[in-house]
């Protein structure tokens, strides 16, 4: 799900979360287990756990509908508390573990998660 709105992200816009999850539960060989976002890049913690209130809120709506979810999957290690805090249930550590990494975007060297 593309919950902070950014252009720059891909994913699915969480307005029309619950009818795509509503089609792929009417697939008979795909089985959803669950949603992921990743929030904005920002310190400001409220606005972390904003964008990860929301994704729980399509979790719990889809779950409320019957569906069988059981992985929310939100958070990186530098939201991990907001993340935890609003209900993940799988968070991604790879800088915490391994350390930031570069990779090339174009002709520049960009730091990521």
């Amino acid at each position: 799900m593309n919950i902070s709105g950014e252009a720059s992200k891909s994913g699915v816009d969480p307005d029309a979360a619950l009818p795509l999850l509503r089609s792929a539960a009417s697939l008979p060989r795909l089985a959803v287990r669950g949603l992921m976002g990743i929030a904005e890049p920002t310190s400001d913690v409220g606005r972390q756990r904003a964008q990860f209130g929301r994704l729980r809120a399509l979790f719990e709506a889809a779950r409320d509908e019957g569906m069988q979810l059981d992985t929310l999957s939100m958070g990186m290690t530098a939201d991990l508390e907001a993340a935890i805090a609003e209900g993940a249930t799988l968070v991604r550590v790879g800088t915490a573990l391994f350390g930031p990494r570069d990779s090339k975007k174009g002709n520049e060297t960009v730091k990521s998660d």
